[in-house]
């Protein structure tokens, strides 16, 4: 018998008294706000006030200010030269340039998660693309946008490689918007099931060269989905 002199408060309580951790205001801000860019509510290079963003958000503006510092670390919002923060509107050349260093990092990824990857990761993985697949065509953009984002992040995580994890964050954060209007395009859409379900079958098979393939390939097409859609956007 264990002695009560010796007995921790936490010996004492059950396994499921553990509190989940809250969440800050202004992490909630922050997501609130990457939503408002990626709907187009806050349109590219389109400039706002500070102080009525945070009363028609209704939340303070020092929270504020922590979320507009998040998002600008991540390249969704930029100052201009008096200070006032506005949504960052980056060219085709911009994105395609980082679209192809995140491309790099995909790839290594897959080929890395072909060795580090748990078979339960693996399918996983093969759950998100089936979810996505049977999603119905009227499907809340957003919803299945974040879906497609959590297939990708599960093969980052599985590479198991923390500095490449910590890299693809910075650059995906910096291209959420463009991955978004890829995501967004039915054709593009079509495109991309296809794909993912060539880089499940390379993972399955622990290829990693032809994971790291389909990996590249994919964030190609993105590229193309993007020049596409800034073409439409101008014609109309």
């Amino acid at each position: 018998m264990i002695s009560q002199a010796h007995l921790r408060i936490s010996d004492l309580l059950p396994n499921d008294a553990r509190v989940a951790p809250r969440r800050s205001l202004s992490d909630e801000a922050a997501d609130t706000l990457r939503e408002l860019i990626l709907l187009e509510k806050l349109a590219p290079g389109m400039a706002f006030s500070e102080r009525d963003l945070a009363e028609g958000m209704g939340i303070s503006r020092t929270p504020l200010k922590e979320a507009i510092r998040v998002l600008e670390s991540e390249g969704l919002i930029e100052y201009g030269p008096t200070r006032r923060p506005y949504v960052a509107n980056p060219t085709v050349e911009e994105l395609a340039q980082n679209l192809q260093v995140l491309g790099a990092l995909e790839s290594l990824a897959g080929e890395l998660a072909c060795t580090a990857a748990t078979d339960a990761e693996i399918a996983e993985v093969a759950a998100l693309c089936e979810q996505m697949n049977n999603a119905p065509e009227a499907f809340d953009p957003l919803e299945y946008f974040k879906l497609d984002m959590a297939f990708h992040r599960k093969i980052i995580v599985a590479a198991r490689n923390a500095p490449l994890i910590a890299t693809h964050a910075q650059y995906n954060a910096r291209l959420w918007r463009a991955r978004f209007i890829s995501s967004k395009r039915r054709g593009g859409r079509n495109s991309a099931l296809g794909q993912h379900i060539d880089i499940i079958d390379a993972l399955r098979r622990r290829d990693a060269t032809e994971t790291a393939r389909q990996m590249r390939r994919h964030l190609e097409t993105t590229v193309v989905n993007i020049t596409a859609a800034y073409e439409t956007a101008e014609q109309s």
